[in-house]
């Protein structure tokens, strides 16, 4: 592979695209349930290709998304992280510009052939990357919720299936998890961030009682949920005790690894609780799949 090509790859953020995915199948599951099919998402009330077209529709925005803002951070990247493809001079400012707005085009048009409801909602996922990415992102409060919103869209998406929206409610969940991750990530480059890490620790915990209160609420066992849960806060609350401990850049930025990753995780949790158990597995193998690709590039 040449390595202007690795380059365009890197851009996207391959390891994280996964996660996208499991939004868009959670939303899926969510509303396969409040619609009245009998707990099998792939009944004739959802079409396969129209989940496919969503789940692609998600990566499109997803990659588009990350791609842009390394467009917009093009000058500061310069100084804290030069070696990126548009600073390294890998990939030219424009090219890069032109490849993110595409994909988030290519989303838009996705989304559309599902359904109307689901092409708005995918433009208003497009707005609210491109204003994350050039504006938001500046501001202390304003750019970890504002990266929130962009998930919990997302999320909508999936649910937007059917063309209604009678569950948009479930996605502050996301919400709250993306806003406590984009908290920690302030510390990635000059560390010191012990206020945001303590902060984010308790809104892990919220999204965890939120999730077990949607099981609680939905199925009639909540031991799946409860195992996927007990995943999850592993996999979030060790590193984030880490980056605490020993309060510098390379574990923080391990911590809110750990914590794009573990969306799968939390995805998988929530779907358990409005489909069955083998549905909220389907869901977990797309865990393997992202941290086989942090191996191989940059998830933050």
């Amino acid at each position: 592979m040449s390595q202007k090509l690795l380059g365009y790859f890197r851009l996207a953020r391959p390891a994280n695209l996964p996660t996208a995915a499991a939004d868009i199948l959670t939303g899926v599951a969510v509303v396969g349930v409040f619609s009245g099919t009998e707990r099998n998402i792939f009944s004739s009330a959802v079409p396969g290709i129209d989940i496919f077209c969503l789940v692609f529709a998600s990566v499109g925005l997803y990659a588009g998304g990350v791609i842009l803002n390394d467009v917009f951070d093009y000058k500061i990247d310069t100084v804290e992280r030069p070696e990126r493809p548009i600073p390294s001079g890998l990939i030219p400012l424009k090219s890069a510009a032109i490849y993110g707005g595409v994909l988030l085009l290519m989303g838009i048009v996705l989304a559309f052939l599902v359904n109307s409801v689901s092409g708005w909602v995918a433009i208003a996922l497009a707005a609210s990357i491109v204003l994350y990415d050039a504006v938001a992102k500046h501001y202390d409060f304003f750019g970890p919720l504002s990266m929130g919103i962009c998930r919990g869209i997302n999320l909508i998406l999936g649910m937007s299936i059917l063309g209604a929206l009678g569950q948009w409610w479930i996605a502050g969940i996301p919400i709250v998890f993306i806003f406590a991750i984009t908290l920690i990530s302030r510390g990635e480059v000059h560390g010191e961030n012990k206020n945001h890490i303590v902060l984010a620790g308790v809104l892990f915990a919220t999204v965890i009682f939120a999730v077990l209160s949607l099981a609680f609420l939905y199925t009639d066992s909540i031991l799946f949920s409860l195992l996927f849960l007990v995943i999850f806060s592993i996999l979030v609350f060790r590193p984030l005790i880490k980056a605490h401990s020993e309060n510098s850049p390379q574990n923080i930025k391990k911590a809110v690894m750990a914590g794009v990753l573990s969306l799968v995780v939390l995805d998988a949790s929530i779907a358990v609780s409005f489909s069955t158990w083998w549905y909220g597995l389907l869901i977990l193998a797309l865990l393997p799949i992202s941290m086989a690709l942090s191996k191989l590039f940059a998830v933050t």
